[in-house]
């Protein structure tokens, strides 16, 4: 198990730091975002499609629609499943076929804790903590050790 803890002190580092991430992710990648509202999941994940070549302008919250595919150097699939009451609702919008399809690309899925009996053990997860209106505390940890190699990156630069 790896875990690493990183502090951001405004959006714009946490965009950076979502950036770094996603120019190092491999393909087949799953990430899970949990936190509460406000915290940072989408921007962190906006931060990710950048590094992986998604235009910014293109990444948003699918709140109200749940999944948004996009494509960088990897296909990438932004799952929100804030408005979901359950897994019944997960197999209703056909979660298990997107994991098939994430393994060709990117799968990144916030309030994963709504689901997280489904997801899995093969993943990358994140937590956020609100320290102010601008700080968050961000814990990833994983117990696959192809994270931890950018991590290890991150740390160095």
């Amino acid at each position: 198990m790896c875990k690493y803890e990183f502090f951001s002190s405004s959006p714009a580092a946490t965009l950076s730091l979502g950036k770094r991430i996603g120019e190092r992710l491999p393909q087949g990648s799953v990430i899970a975002l949990t936190g509460e509202l406000g915290c940072g999941k989408t921007l962190l994940t906006r931060g990710i499609c950048d590094g992986l070549g998604v235009p910014l302008r293109q990444v948003n919250s699918p709140t109200f629609v749940l999944v948004n595919e996009y494509r960088g150097r990897l296909p990438v699939f932004h799952i929100d499943l804030y408005r979901l009451s359950g897994i019944d609702d997960g197999f209703e919008i056909g979660i298990m076929d997107y994991f098939s399809r994430a393994a060709s690309g990117v799968m990144i899925i916030e309030w994963a804790e709504k689901m997280s009996s489904l997801l899995p053990d093969d993943l990358l997860k994140v937590e956020f903590d609100i320290i102010s209106a601008r700080k968050r505390r961000i814990v990833f940890s994983s117990s696959a050790g192809r994270f931890a190699a950018i991590f290890k990156e991150i740390a160095k630069s």
